[in-house]
């Protein structure tokens, strides 16, 4: 039976990657997907604060000590400034403070000053950077206020005096686990194109070609053979699985020699789940082309399908970005559990244990569709 199956096994893929859709969908169109959507998707979500951000701070001759408080106060921000003397340097930088002339003169005689800052892009990035400003300014405002009441002299020692003084009120900020970031860019856009693809193929390709095979009497003359209808069935789903390992294959390392994804410390497990997702999609793609009567009925329902299940399932963008009830949708889905799985083991450095519940309901889900397809298996 073994043999039987593996021989039809091999001529289905032989077959299916002579034909251009294939080919197009399986080893060219994931590549312009990973990088359009890895490229137009890489700062987003993302803090737009690391130990490495920049920001260029035009400082008149005459700003006044507040000027060199103001940046040490922003260093301290985790930002790293870059001084600038005109206006021309300054439009160099994507992030840009200018201070207005006699900036510490104007505080001084209680006249109100204007800081200028501009960034480019927009996104969360730009509202992280304008809060550590906006932070930042009104701190020093405020220790400004405390000298003023005081009726103290605003100068270097003032303001390093109060800066060492306790606060009333503190707050202390603990990681209550640990932390996840959300994935964006390719780390995002490589693993949910692979697993949309990988759905889209075995569902169209896989669906039509038994479609097809119906159709023209192929499958009947197969029934009229030695081999056992047993034999049959599981040679086509060992196609259309073969199929996708090498969808997955191909996209892995493209990912990885072409954009530069670290699939993380737990490849063997990692590798589990996608052989798992592998062999649901390739249960649920023969399961849509048995009951299917018209390639136009698998052409239909499998592009729709996929597109659904992409889009509820976290393909398409981080579901960590989506509501609670979105994120609780997609673990009922296909889709949902190969996506947490991937993003546990590459993004969040979970423990390879943790995905087994995803592996577990991938493979229960590929039994029970098998079942249902070894039983009703239509051979015409």
């Amino acid at each position: 039976m073994l043999r039987q199956a593996w021989f039809l096994a091999r001529k289905d893929v032989a077959y299916s990657l002579r034909a251009r859709e294939t080919l197009l969908w399986t080893f060219v169109m994931p590549i312009v997907f990973f990088y359009f959507i890895g490229t137009i998707t890489a700062g987003f979500g993302g803090g737009g604060g690391s130990s490495q951000d920049a920001i260029a701070v035009l400082v008149p001759a005459d700003a006044g000590l507040l000027a060199d408080d103001l940046i040490a106060r922003l260093e301290r921000s985790e930002l790293h400034v870059v001084r600038v003397s005109s206006e021309e340097e300054l439009a160099q930088h994507t992030r840009a403070l200018a201070l207005p002339p006699g900036f510490t003169d104007s505080v001084n005689r209680n006249e109100p000053v204007k800081l200028r800052f501009s960034r480019q892009g927009e996104g969360m990035g730009t509202s992280f950077d304008e809060f550590r400003l906006w932070r930042t300014t009104m701190s020093q405002l405020a220790d400004v206020i405390v000298l003023k009441m005081r009726k103290q002299e605003l100068s270097p020692e003032t303001l390093q005096a109060l800066a060492q003084q306790p606060r009333r009120i503190s707050v202390e900020v603990r990681a209550a686990g640990t932390r996840q970031r959300i994935p964006t860019g390719f780390e995002q856009a490589i693993p949910g194109t692979m697993v949309m693809f990988t759905l889209l193929v075995l569902f169209t390709s896989g669906g039509i070609g038994l479609v097809i095979e119906r159709n023209h009497g192929l499958l009947r003359r197969l029934a009229s053979t030695p081999m056992s209808p047993g034999a049959i069935v599981f040679g086509k789903w060992m196609g259309k699985m073969i199929l996708g390992l090498i969808q997955i294959a191909f996209a892995m390392a493209t990912g990885s020699l072409l954009f530069g994804m670290d699939w993380g410390p737990h490849l063997p497990m990692l590798l589990l789940s996608l052989f798992a997702y592998a062999a649901m999609a390739a249960t649920l793609g023969i399961l849509l082309g048995n009951f299917s009567r018209t390639e136009a009925q698998v052409l239909g329902l499998g592009i729709a399908g996929t597109n659904i299940l992409a889009a509820l399932g976290g393909c398409w963008w981080p579901i960590e970005v989506t509501p609670r009830w979105a994120q609780q949708l997609s673990l009922a889905l296909p889709t949902g559990w190969a996506m947490d799985a991937l993003h546990k083991l590459v993004s969040f450095g979970a423990a390879p244990a943790t995905v087994i519940p995803h592996m577990t309901a991938m493979l229960v889900t590929a039994i029970v569709a098998g079942a249902v397809v070894a039983r009703k298996f239509r051979f015409q």
